[in-house]
C-alpha cells in the first residue's frame, strides 16, 4: 500500500507492488507468498484484478455488489462478486466495446455497444442476442420508463431500441444541421429529459414524450462535449465535460454557467462524478482525476496516473474509487475524507487508522537527505540558500538527480585517498620543518612547469610578437593549483597521453639538466631576470620538425604494441602456471590405494583380457607395426591450446544448461498393473 497525500488528504493506493506470474500453479504460489515477506505483507483486494493489456471501461453495480470492467486484447468482460473478493466470470467480444449499462441492479441484464457498429445484450448466462444499428454509436443510455435504449452516434438522429417489443423504433431526428454528430447521451433521473452533447458545442434536451428538442444550451464554444453528468436525487444540476478540458456546471434553468473548472491540461473529459454524500465533484481526463468543490472549485484532492486513465467509478457513499487505464492492472484507491470504506472492505479503515496512528519518517522517492557534513563532501555548500536545497532539521533535502550527478563527479576521489592524502600532506608539513634547499620547482607537474619554462625562454629569444598563451598559466594565480594540487598530476604513463604528445612528452635530456640546474637553487639576491644564454635555440626548419614528430609517434607505437604483447605473454604464462600447479595438487592429492595397483583405472583381469595391441597402446604412446612395403607407425597428437579452451568452453556450457533444465521428475509414468494367469504372475 502506498500513501500519497494531495492537499493534506491521504489518498491509499491499493494497487502497487508486485504482481505474481501468470503460469505459477496454485502450490507454488503459495510457497512464494509464504517465503517472500513483502508479497505476504501486500494488500490485494479483488484477486484477479486485471486485464491482459487495456482496461477501457468500468461501473459498479448499482447494489453495490458487483464490478464490471471492460478491456483488450481480447476484447472480453469480466465481472467481479465482491463478496467473493473473486472473479465471477470473463466472456469475450469479436470487438472493442464503446459503452455498455447495466440495465438491472446487479450483473444479470447488460448491453455493450461495440466498435463496428454491433450491440450485444447479455443475460446471466451469457448472451442472449446480437443485433447491428445503422451508424457509428459513441455513447449509449437506458430508459427504464419505457425499455428504451437510446444510442448517440454519427449523425444528429439518435437510434431508439425497444427491449420490450425487441425491435427499433423511428429516431429522435434533428434536421436542422445534418453535420452535427452527437459525442455523449444523459437521461436526468428526475424528470426524464434525454440531454445530448453534440460536437458543435450544444447541450440538447429531448422529451421522450413528444420526441422534440425542448431546449438547447450553448456553451460558448464550438467543442465536443464527451461527458455529461446529473447530481443524484437532482434533476436542476448538470456537468459537461469539453474537449479541450473544462467542465461547465448549469443550472438548467438558466443559460449562464455557475462554475467553470479548468484541468489545465488541454485533453478531453471523459467522465464526470457528483459524490454522493458530499458537495464534490470528480472529474477525469488521461492524465489525472480531480475532486474539486461543487460551489467554489476549490481543489480537494488528485490522483495522477503514470498512464493514461480511462475511466472511473465509485461506490455510493464511499471514498473507494476503480479506475480503468492504460496497463493490465486495474487501480483501486482509497480516500478516506470522502467516506468509510464499503462493507465488503471494511478492514481498509482499521488498515489506514493503524498507519495513521504510528509515527513513522516520511521518506521521499525524488529526494535525498543530506547533512551538512555531507553536502560540504560532495562540494555542495554552495547551494545553501538556493531553491535546490530545502532546510529540514539537522540537513537539507536535495533533488536525487542532482545528488546522483554529484556523487558521479565526486566518487574516484574516495575516503581511503582521502585518508592517504590527508597523511601524505602531514608528512610533508613535518618535513618542511628540516633544513631543506629552497627550489622554484614546483612538487606537481614538474615536467610541464620545465616545458613551460622553456617555451617562455623561447619566446623570448625569437621575440615573437603573438600572445603567449601558455604563459598565463605560470603567472596565472587561478591555476596555480596545477603545480600544487597533488589531484592535478599529468600521468604521462598513460596511452592516450603518450600518443597524442609524442614529441612534447618530454625534454631533452641536456636541455632538461640546464633547467633543473637553473630553477633547482634560488638566491635570495639574484635577480628575477636570469641568463639564458647557456640555452641554445634550435632553429630547425618545419621539415625537420615533421620528420622528427612521425619519428617519435612511430617509435610511440612500436613502444606500445611491445607492451601489450608483453602483457598478453606474462597473461598466459601466468594462466600456464596456475593451470599446472592445479594439475600437480591434483596429482598430490590421489589416494594412495591408487599408486600399488597396475594401471590407474583398470584391474588386472580385465587388463589381461586386452589384446596386445591394445596393451601397447595403453602402455607406450606409439605403435610400430611391419609390413611388406616397409613400417607403419600410428601415434596421437596433443591437443593444441585452442581446442583444450573450446572443449573447457563447451564443458561449462554444458553445466550450465544442465543447472537451468527443468526437471521432468514430477511427470511420472504410471506403474503398469501385474497380470495373473491360472494364480501366477505373467509380468
Amino acid at each position: 500500500m502506498n500513501v500519497v497525500r494531495s492537499n493534506d488528504i491521504p489518498i491509499y493506493d491499493l494497487t502497487v507492488g508486485k504482481s505474481l506470474p501468470e503460469w505459477l500453479d496454485e502450490r507454488k504460489r503459495r510457497t512464494l507468498v509464504k517465503k517472500n515477506e513483502y508479497l505476504r505483507r501486500r494488500i490485494e483486494l479483488l484477486q484477479e484484478f486485471d486485464m491482459p493489456g487495456v482496461s477501457d471501461l468500468i461501473r459498479i453495480s448499482p447494489d453495490g455488489e458487483y464490478i464490471v470492467a471492460t478491456g483488450t486484447y481480447k476484447p472480453r468482460v469480466k465481472a467481479y462478486e465482491l463478496r467473493q473478493l473473486g472473479l465471477k466470470f470473463e466472456r469475450c467480444f469479436d470487438a472493442e466495446v464503446r459503452a455498455f449499462r447495466l440495465l438491472g441492479d446487479d450483473y444479470a441484464k447488460m448491453i455493450f455497444l461495440q466498435a463496428d457498429r454491433y450491440v450485444e445484450i447479455h443475460a446471466q448466462g451469457g448472451k442472449y442476442y446480437r443485433l447491428r444499428i445503422p451508424k457509428f454509436g459513441r455513447d449509449l443510455e437506458y430508459h427504464k420508463g419505457n425499455c428504451d435504449v437510446y444510442f448517440a452516434g454519427d449523425g444528429p438522429s439518435i437510434t431508439r431500441l425497444n427491449l420490450e417489443q425487441g425491435r427499433f423504433l423511428s429516431p429522435l431526428s434533428d434536421e436542422s444541421d445534418c453535420s452535427v454528430s452527437n459525442d455523449s447521451i444523459k437521461i436526468n433521473p428526475i424528470h426524464q429529459l434525454i440531454m445530448v452533447g453534440s460536437n458543435d458545442g450544444k447541450i440538447r434536451a429531448w422529451d421522450h414524450r413528444v420526441r422534440k428538442i425542448v431546449g438547447a444550451l450553448d456553451i460558448g464554444s464550438a467543442v465536443g462535449i464527451p461527458s455529461l453528468a446529473f447530481r443524484h436525487n437532482d434533476g436542476l444540476n448538470l456537468a459537461a465535460g469539453t474537449m479541450d478540458g473544462r467542465i461547465l456546471l448549469y443550472d438548467i434553468r438558466s443559460s449562464k454557467p455557475l462554475l467553470e473548472k479548468d484541468h489545465m491540461y488541454e485533453r478531453p473529459i471523459k467522465k464526470i462524478k457528483f459524490h454522493t454524500t458530499l458537495d464534490q465533484v470528480l472529474s477525469l481526463d488521461e492524465k489525472v482525476l480531480k475532486v474539486w468543490d461543487r460551489n467554489t472549485g476549490k481543489p480537494y484532492a488528485a490522483i495522477e496516473g503514470s498512464v493514461i486513465l480511462n475511466d472511473f467509478d465509485i461506490f455510493p457513499g464511499s471514498g473507494l474509487l476503480v479506475i480503468a487505464n492504460e496497463q493490465p492492472k486495474m487501480q483501486v484507491h482509497y480516500i478516506p475524507n470522502l467516506g468509510p470504506a464499503p462493507k465488503w472492505c471494511g478492514f481498509l479503515d482499521n488498515i489506514t487508522e493503524e498507519l495513521e496512528e504510528s509515527e513513522t519518517t516520511e521518506l521521499y522517492d525524488d529526494y535525498k537527505f543530506l547533512t551538512r557534513e555531507e553536502l560540504d563532501n560532495l562540494s555542495l555548500e554552495h547551494l545553501v540558500g538556493t531553491p535546490l536545497l530545502r532546510a529540514h532539521m539537522h540537513g537539507y533535502f536535495i533533488d536525487v538527480r542532482l545528488y546522483r550527478k554529484a556523487k558521479s563527479l565526486v566518487k574516484p576521489y574516495t575516503i581511503d585517498k582521502f585518508l592517504k592524502d590527508k597523511v601524505r600532506s602531514k608528512l610533508d608539513e613535518q618535513a618542511e620543518k628540516r633544513v631543506k634547499i629552497h627550489s622554484n620547482l614546483p612538487s606537481v607537474n614538474k615536467d610541464l612547469f620545465l616545458k613551460l619554462k622553456d617555451k617562455e625562454d623561447t619566446e623570448e629569444i625569437k621575440k615573437s610578437k603573438k600572445k603567449p598563451s601558455d604563459e598565463s598559466l605560470l603567472k596565472d594565480d587561478r591555476f596555480s593549483s596545477l603545480f600544487k594540487d597533488p589531484r592535478f598530476q599529468v600521468d604521462t604513463t598513460e596511452e592516450v597521453y603518450r600518443l597524442i604528445n609524442p614529441v612534447v612528452s618530454k625534454l631533452g635530456d641536456s636541455k632538461r639538466k640546464k633547467l633543473e640546474e637553473k630553477y633547482q637553487v634560488v638566491d635570495e639576491n639574484e635577480s628575477e631576470k636570469s641568463d639564458i644564454s647557456d640555452l641554445e635555440y634550435d632553429s630547425s626548419s618545419d621539415e625537420e620538425q615533421g620528420k622528427v614528430w612521425a619519428d617519435e609517434v612511430r617509435n610511440v607505437h612500436k613502444k606500445l604494441q611491445i607492451e601489450k604483447l608483453e602483457a598478453k605473454r606474462r597473461e598466459r604464462e601466468e594462466k600456464l602456471a596456475t593451470k599446472l600447479s592445479k594439475i600437480s595438487e591434483a596429482s598430490n592429492n590421489r589416494p594412495k590405494f591408487y599408486e600399488i595397483k597396475h594401471g590407474d583405472s583398470q584391474s588386472k583381469a580385465k587388463h589381461k583380457n586386452k589384446s596386445l595391441e591394445d596393451r601397447i597402446k595403453n602402455e607406450d604412446g606409439e605403435v610400430v607395426r611391419r609390413h611388406r612395403d616397409g613400417h607403419e607407425m600410428s601415434f596421437e597428437l596433443k591437443k593444441s591450446f585452442s581446442q583444450l579452451r573450446r572443449e573447457k568452453e563447451m564443458k561449462e556450457h554444458r553445466e550450465e544448461r544442465e543447472s537451468v533444465r527443468r526437471s521432468a521428475s514430477h511427470l511420472k509414468k504410471k506403474k503398469i498393473a501385474p497380470k495373473f494367469w491360472m494364480g501366477k504372475r505373467v509380468n
